[in-house]
């Protein structure tokens, strides 16, 4: 796989956590406003490099491709395992129950 670097810098009104992600679709579908947003987190856990990560969503539009750039990105960024929810939509992958289900996976 050829691994792109791009170039970005912060996008106006753009938040960390998840108020970040109470903008609407379209923002998210901006030019690199996705891309960037996940790499902030990739950063603020001190990167992904030989990490696991669970990746799931709630299965409305542009989900899945919101997960295939995401998975790319983990890919591109050097983690080691990733846990796509089949359905993109999993009640299981909702907190409290991600973390009793993710132990068993992670082990």
């Amino acid at each position: 796989m050829q691994i792109n670097t791009v170039a970005t810098s912060p996008i106006e009104g753009q938040k960390p956590g998840t108020s970040g992600l109470r903008k609407k679709t379209k923002t998210f579908m901006q030019p690199h406003y996705l891309e960037n947003f996940v790499q902030s987190i990739f950063n603020a856990i001190g990167g992904i490099e030989e990490k696991s990560l669970l990746l799931g969503g709630d299965g409305r539009f542009f989900n899945a491709q919101a997960i295939q750039i995401i998975a790319k990105m983990a890919i591109a960024g050097g983690a080691t395992r990733l846990i796509i929810a089949r359905t993109a939509s999993c009640p299981r992958l909702r907190p409290p129950l991600s973390s009793e289900n993710i132990k068993p996976m992670v082990a």
